[in-house]
């Protein structure tokens, strides 16, 4: 089967260890089962694997790859969980929790194993495109907001970064949910799409917001970690995901922290019961992803390219014939 995977490890020039050819066929263990993918999406965790964050030369060769969407041994459309290890399904009783592309193969490939266990039905509603943005970025958007900022129809939140898959997802799911979704952006261009997504405002990073917010969602780190303190209410809750700027900030702001009683939440991913919660939304509200744009499996290294100058709107969408 054509794959695409990681062949050797460089930090400086990620790409240079991408590779797209035949690979073996996957086994499947007892309580494992294949898909036949037809679509993926680019994460910027299969750009880290590239340049060896989490991956050591004794993992390769590594098929890439997160999330995605397609066909079961049945021919049943399905979407893949992409936590492998959830509660002990489909592995050992004690190993611990990984995502696709990290332990075992991903989804940049013709075909895939998964547990059993980690396959939901794909609403017909939706297309493989939009469902392989779901168990990624999307997911990880829905757990922030409605699992972990605790949020409720009226409140606010900052969302910081708006144009990566994960700060797109969370403005549609947020304004679909009856929040008011304030967003960041260096681009006036970006500012303004957000806007189109259901934004009530959007503003320059650092900006001074018209009014604290109940919660911000960091998917940024260092650059907007100041900003996303001070804009919060008393109270209020900070939700971090990502710090695609940097993981430690010049300034800490604990006086801020303590003083204030902010609640600063890690949160990672989702679970299987979040993600079928999130086709359901997606269907009952009409939300659908935003896509960036669409390369055929071949053209994987001109999606990374894309990913790499950073000028994304949504997420980077793979399809597999």
């Amino acid at each position: 089967m054509i794959a695409a995977y990681v062949t050797r490890i460089d930090a400086q020039q990620p790409l240079n260890g991408l590779e797209l050819s035949e690979m073996p066929e996957p086994g499947v263990p007892h309580g494992w089962t294949t898909v036949r993918l037809r679509a993926a999406t680019l994460n910027h965790h299969d750009l880290w694997s590239l340049r060896g964050v989490g991956v050591t030369a004794e993992d390769l060769p590594l098929i890439l790859g997160c999330d995605g969407a397609g066909l079961d041994e049945q021919g049943n459309e399905v979407v893949i969980h992409s936590v492998i290890g959830e509660s002990g399904h489909g592995v050992g009783p004690d190993e611990p929790r990984s995502m696709l592309s990290e332990k075992y193969p991903g989804t940049f490939a013709e075909r895939i194993a998964v547990p059993r266990w980690n396959l939901l039905p794909k609403p017909a509603a939706l297309t493989f495109e939009e469902a392989a943005c779901l168990p990624g970025a999307w997911l990880t958007a829905y757990r922030m907001l409605f699992t972990n900022a605790g949020l409720s129809p009226g409140d606010s939140v900052l969302v910081q970064g708006a144009g990566g898959g994960v700060a797109t997802a969370a403005v549609v799911l947020g304004s679909a949910a009856g929040f008011r979704v304030f967003v960041t952006s260096r681009d006036d261009v970006k500012r303004k799409r957000a806007l189109g997504l259901g934004a009530e405002a959007a503003f320059e990073v650092g900006a001074r917001l018209p009014h604290r917010v109940d919660a911000v969602l960091e998917t940024v780190g260092a650059a907007t970690w100041s900003h996303s303190i001070r804009s919060l209410k008393d109270g209020g809750r900070l939700v971090i995901s990502g710090a695609t700027s940097g993981p430690n900030p010049p300034v800490g702001e604990l006086q801020h922290i303590f003083y204030r009683e902010l609640r600063v939440i890690g949160s990672t991913m989702g679970s299987r019961k979040e993600l079928a919660a999130l086709l359901d939304f997606c269907v009952a509200k009409n939300v659908r992803p935003v896509v960036d744009s669409v390369f055929p499996l071949g053209d994987i290294r001109r999606a990374f390219e894309r990913m790499e100058r950073g000028d994304l709107f949504g997420k980077i969408v793979l399809t597999i014939p």
